[in-house]
């Protein structure tokens, strides 16, 4: 699978886009609706996660839930793609104020170049993530507050996370492939890779 590079044209996420790809098939949210609207001059901060229940994206999203309005004040509107059937990932979304989009067959993560490998899980530097993970997850497991993820989630546990940033016109404003499964942007890059994105914002133009 090819990289997106910045710059480059990113594969539609919008239903109603005009040209027929792999990708559309999959822009619904796992409660029905449609993706919300690109904020006016806003950006699309499009996060590839892994399966329903994954320790690691839970803490991670929450952080994201957490700080939301910020995100949302800056212009990002916020999605988050995983490899889980929608039954599956659906009772995840109870409390996330974005939107969380269901992916089992992959299309959008081969479009997006998206990758796998045992990295994920045998480098090092996720380690304490993942004891963080499954230390907040065990208790609310307990609680019956969250489902424990599948024993045998489809599309298995090796997968890598990627996060881009995407302009209002479909354009790749910044891309980041993870080398192993903690290795994703935090609030604060997102936030700072946005401020970027509208100071190099070509002005527009007027008659």
């Amino acid at each position: 699978m090819s990289r997106l590079r910045t710059g480059t044209t990113a594969p539609p996420l919008s239903p109603t886009a005009t040209a027929a790809t792999t990708a559309d098939a999959v822009t619904v949210t796992v409660t029905g609706a449609p993706l919300p609207p690109v904020p006016a001059d806003g950006l699309t901060h499009l996060q590839f996660r892994r399966f329903a229940g994954c320790p690691i994206c839970n803490l991670h999203l929450r952080s994201f839930a957490v700080r939301h309005p910020e995100l949302r004040e800056a212009g990002v509107r916020e999605v988050a793609v995983f490899h889980s059937p929608a039954d599956e990932l659906r009772p995840y979304a109870d409390g996330l104020p974005f939107s969380l989009v269901a992916d089992p067959e992959q299309r959008l993560y081969r479009a997006y170049g998206v990758e796998r490998g045992a990295r994920a899980l045998l480098d090092p530097r996720v380690w304490p993530s993942i004891v963080r993970g499954v230390a907040r997850s065990i208790p609310l497991v307990l609680r019956g507050r969250e489902r424990p993820p599948a024993s045998r989630p489809l599309g298995g546990r090796l997968g890598l996370p990627a996060d881009f940033l995407l302009t209002a016109d479909g354009r790749v404003a910044a891309a980041h492939y993870g080398t192993h499964a903690a290795d994703h942007w935090s609030v604060d890059q997102v936030l700072t890779l946005t401020a970027a994105a509208h100071r190099t914002a070509p002005v527009p133009q007027h008659d």
